[in-house]
């Protein structure tokens, strides 16, 4: 396992990276949008979230604090960190408030896949409303076409997807997936903010699931294969594929702390567009959401978790997930 650095925490005194007088806008501040919000906001861009109501707002400060409330307790960052991070944040409900936004990242949490996208192209369409022509519109979906959502807007060329892969503050990437109308000015735009948040920028072109997305379903798929035909039980899996392979986490582990109900979606985009058996959701991972066993959030999934989401208990066999 690589060895994590205080400073990949810790506020940055100076950066030669800065793009200047940079603000960024967020529509969507769920799990992942909180920590793409702390990822920004640590860096020294004000950041405004856009959320459905007081009571969801209110929420996602207050989760937004836990998180660096954790890091401080482990990484050394300083109740002064925190107050900065925190009073560059602002919660909205008006679309309004992005107005004067470099960026604007939707991160909206979808419960099911939908073929057409209508939810994000309205929310592509309504952020554009309200920016300047400058500014970018991305998407943080990952089994989306960025053109399916290009067409939503006046100025498709400032369209883009910029995929973050949780947990955002230890990942060393990001995806920027672009479309035939995705303009060289956006994609410079994007590699420049990328250095700002300290992210590398790997490049995708138009494809739905990027490169991370498309292979962890498949490896997650396969993984419950061999799992339901008896090769092996879950620790051993995840084993062979972390020491043998050195992962940092094995596919039942990583399915985990994904979210069985979010793997679900997943593949559920990508089977429908390419139509790949690799893709389909495994039976077993649909018995497993049906049962509730999502993962890490709620406690239970393919191993046990105690609140703080630390792995107590192992699940074996197969045999063992008839609720």
């Amino acid at each position: 396992m690589l060895e994590e650095k205080l400073s990949s925490y810790a506020l940055k005194n100076s950066s030669k990276h800065k793009i200047k007088k940079i603000k960024a806008g967020l529509v969507g501040c769920g799990s992942i949008g909180q920590e793409i919000a702390v990822l920004i906001a640590k860096e020294g861009i004000e950041l405004t979230f856009i959320e459905v109501s007081e009571e969801k707002i209110k929420e996602s400060l207050k989760n937004i604090g836990e998180t660096i409330d954790h890091i401080i307790n482990r990484w050394g960052m300083t109740a002064g960190d925190k107050r900065a991070i925190l009073s560059r944040i602002k919660g909205s409900l008006s679309y309004e408030d992005l107005k004067d936004c470099s960026i604007v990242i939707e991160a909206i949490n979808t419960k099911k896949w939908t073929p057409k996208q209508i939810t994000r192209k309205d929310v592509f369409s309504n952020i554009e409303k309200h920016v300047g022509r400058d500014c970018v519109i991305a998407s943080n979906a990952s089994t989306i076409v960025i053109s399916d959502l290009s067409v939503a807007l006046k100025y498709p060329d400032r369209a883009i997807g910029v995929h973050f892969i949780s947990p955002t503050l230890k990942t060393h990437i990001i995806e920027m997936n672009i479309c035939s109308q995705t303009s060289p000015a956006t994609i410079k735009f994007i590699k420049k903010f990328a250095a700002t948040i300290e992210k590398e920028v790997i490049e995708v072109a138009g494809a739905p699931g990027n490169i991370s997305t498309r292979l962890i379903v498949a490896m997650i798929n396969e993984a419950c294969e061999l799992l339901m035909e008896g090769v092996a039980e879950v620790p051993e899996i995840d084993k062979t594929m972390m020491r043998g392979y050195g992962m940092q986490i094995g596919p039942f582990g990583l399915a985990d702390r994904i979210g069985l109900d979010k793997l679900v979606k997943w593949m559920e985009g990508l089977y429908s567009e390419y139509g790949n058996p690799k893709y389909k959701t495994s039976p077993l991972i649909k018995r497993m959401v049906r049962a509730g066993m999502l993962g890490n959030e709620c406690g239970e999934g393919f191993y046990f978790y105690k609140p703080d989401g630390t792995r107590y208990k192992k699940i074996g066999s197969v045999l063992t997930l008839g609720h």
